[in-house]
C-alpha cells in the first residue's frame, strides 16, 4: 500500500508541474506579452523594454519558468496589477468560494446518483427506468448555460422562491446561503445525470454477475442483494468517476459562477482573462491543476482501499 501510494504522488507531482510548464509557455506567447497589458498598448518600445529587464522577461524562458515555479513553491504566485493585490491573496479569498459551491454540489449529486442507478437496475427495461433515463438524459444533454437560464427564469422569475444572482455572496456564508441554491441546483442536475448512468451500468453488470446470482440462489432478497453485494462493489466504480470529473465540474462551475455573478474562482478566472491579467491567470490554473490532481489521487486511494487488487498494479 505504501509502495502504491508513493508512486501515485510522484505521478502527481509530475502532472503539476507539466501543466503549469505547459500553461506558463502558452501565457508567456499571447500577442501582446505580460509587459504590454500591464503597461496598456500605447507604451513606447524603452518603457516595455525597462519592465522586461526589471521583471526578468529578458531571461531565457525556461529560467523564467524555474524562478515563477521557485517561487509558487514558497506561496508567492506574482502580484495583480489589475486588481492591485497579490495573486496569493486573490486565491485565498476566490477559492473557498468555489469549493463551497462545487463540493456540495458533487457530494449531492453522488447520493443522489447511487439510489436512482441501482433502482434503474433493479428495474431496468421497465417504464420506470424509461423514465428516469429519459428525465437524466435531458439533464446531461443541456448545458451548463441554458440549465442556469432555465432555473432563473423558472425559480428566479416565475416563482420568485430564489435570487437569481449570487453576486451579494458575502462573508457570513451561512446568513447568505440561500443565494447558492440556484447556481448548486445547476451543478447538481448535470452532475447526478451524469453520475446515475455509470451507477446503473455498473449496477447491471454487478446483477449480472456470478456473486449476485449465487447469493440469489442462497435465498438473499433483492434489498439485500443490492445494498449488501451490488453496491459494496459498484462503489469503487463511482470513487474512480468523482476523481476524473474534478476538471469538468470545475469548468462547469465557470460557466456556472459567470452567469449567476457568483464571486468564485471562474468569475475571477473571466475577468483576469478579459483583462489580460496573466499572472491571475498562471496563478488560477495552478491551482486549478493541483485541485484537480488532487481530487484524482483521493479518487485512486480510496479505489484502493475499497479493492485491495489496484494497489498490485
Amino acid at each position: 500500500m505504501l509502495q502504491y501510494v508513493t508512486n501515485r504522488l510522484l505521478h502527481a507531482v509530475v502532472v503539476v508541474i507539466l501543466v503549469s510548464l505547459v500553461t506558463f509557455g502558452l501565457l508567456h506567447t499571447l500577442p501582446g506579452g505580460i509587459v504590454r497589458a500591464q503597461l496598456g498598448g500605447k507604451a513606447t518600445q524603452a518603457a516595455v523594454h525597462h519592465l522586461s529587464v526589471q521583471e526578468g522577461l529578458s531571461k531565457p524562458f525556461f529560467i523564467q519558468y524555474w524562478i515563477w515555479l521557485w517561487n509558487a513553491a514558497h506561496g508567492s504566485l506574482g502580484f495583480s496589477y489589475q486588481q492591485n493585490q497579490p495573486v496569493g491573496t486573490l486565491l485565498a479569498e476566490y477559492l473557498p468560494r468555489t469549493l463551497l459551491l462545487v463540493c456540495p454540489s458533487v457530494a449531492l449529486a453522488m447520493a443522489v446518483a447511487v439510489p436512482i442507478g441501482l433502482l434503474q437496475a433493479a428495474r431496468r427495461n421497465r417504464i420506470v427506468d424509461y423514465s428516469i433515463t429519459v428525465s437524466m438524459l435531458i439533464f446531461y444533454s443541456m448545458p451548463g448555460f441554458l440549465m442556469a437560464i432555465v432555473l432563473i427564469v423558472v425559480f428566479g422569475l416565475w416563482l420568485n422562491v430564489v435570487p437569481i444572482t449570487a453576486s451579494n455572496f458575502g462573508i457570513s456564508y451561512w446568513v447568505d446561503f440561500h443565494v447558492l441554491v440556484l447556481p448548486m441546483l445547476t451543478l447538481f442536475l448535470g452532475n447526478v445525470s451524469y453520475y446515475s448512468r455509470y451507477m446503473r451500468s455498473a449496477a447491471i453488470e454487478s446483477l449480472l454477475s456470478d456473486y449476485v446470482t449465487t447469493a440469489k440462489a442462497k435465498g438473499a432478497s433483492q434489498p439485500r442483494v443490492l445494498i449488501r453485494h451490488v453496491l459494496r462493489n459498484s462503489s469503487s466504480v463511482m470513487m474512480s468517476l468523482a476523481g476524473l470529473t474534478f476538471p469538468y465540474v470545475l469548468s462547469g462551475s465557470l460557466i456556472v459562477e459567470t452567469v449567476f455573478n457568483y464571486p468564485g474562482m471562474g468569475l475571477l478566472f473571466w475577468n483576469a482573462l478579459q483583462d489580460r491579467d496573466f499572472t491571475v491567470l498562471l496563478g488560477v490554473l495552478l491551482v486549478v491543476s493541483v485541485v484537480t490532481t488532487l481530487g484524482s489521487l483521493l479518487a485512486d486511494l480510496g479505489y484502493a482501499c475499497l479493492d485491495p487488487r489496484v494497489r498490485t498494479r
